[in-house]
């Protein structure tokens, strides 16, 4: 299977190179630019799989570069995500709004970056053969639909499943129990909230014989992360 290519537009050429050698790392073609006058020229010559735009761009801001592409019929299936240093939840809300498939705020490591990715050409072509997401010795394989700790096999029920593969997926981000629930079951099913509770002590419970329910945090008044850091 070729690999996906990915075209990072940013101007910051340190930021780039920092990018660009992660991804490259993990397996992917990528393509630079340093502002939406070469990325649209990058984007004529050959589509990437995956665009990564930062926000703060020299001759357009990437939010509205954004606009342009999810307007045009031929680029709007194109997945983004946006790169950028606002953390305030209206950015977050005008960046989704924008068309972003995703949203990153910097700083962030390689590998939530590189999860970030896979989750969203998950998403997009569900055909897409997504790469086993490894934390320490617990693994996801999204393909076999199969999770192992320490190459032991770990029992889950679906939900759990789903969760595990969310967190895994958002590594080191905060979710409240509501955004757990559009993310999770999605926007159209009705939940109660205290349900997340419910399938955190399952996962947790099934993660714990081998040692990894600690990387399952609850974070106090606010919800719940995944993190291999100590709370």
């Amino acid at each position: 299977m070729a690999a996906k290519q990915i075209l990072v537009v940013e101007d910051e050429k340190p930021i780039r190179d920092m990018i660009s050698f992660g991804l490259r790392r993990a397996g992917f073609e990528v393509r630079e630019a340093m502002d939406t006058r070469a990325a649209r020229a990058q984007v004529a010559d050959r589509r990437p799989d995956l665009m990564l735009v930062d926000w703060m761009l020299p001759d357009m801001s990437g939010l509205e570069f954004t606009r342009q592409i999810k307007r045009d019929p031929e680029l709007r299936d194109l997945p983004i995500i946006m790169l950028t240093a606002r953390a305030e939840e209206s950015d977050k809300v005008a960046g989704l709004e924008g068309g972003a498939d995703d949203y990153v705020t910097k700083p962030f490591s390689p590998r939530e970056l590189v999860a970030r990715i896979n989750a969203v050409l998950r998403r997009v072509d569900p055909q897409v053969e997504g790469s086993v997401i490894t934390f320490e010795g617990l693994s996801l394989d999204p393909v076999a639909h199969r999770v192992t700790a320490d190459s032991r096999p770990v029992t889950l029920g679906p939900t759990e499943y789903r969760m595990l593969e969310f967190f895994m997926s958002h590594p080191d981000r905060v979710y409240s129990r509501e955004q757990l629930l559009d993310r999770i079951w999605g926007g159209n099913v009705y939940v109660e909230e205290r349900t997340i509770d419910v399938h955190i002590r399952r996962l947790r419970k099934a993660l714990e014989e081998f040692g990894y329910d600690r990387m399952v945090q609850t974070v106090r008044g606010a919800g719940y992360r995944f993190s291999t850091h100590s709370e």
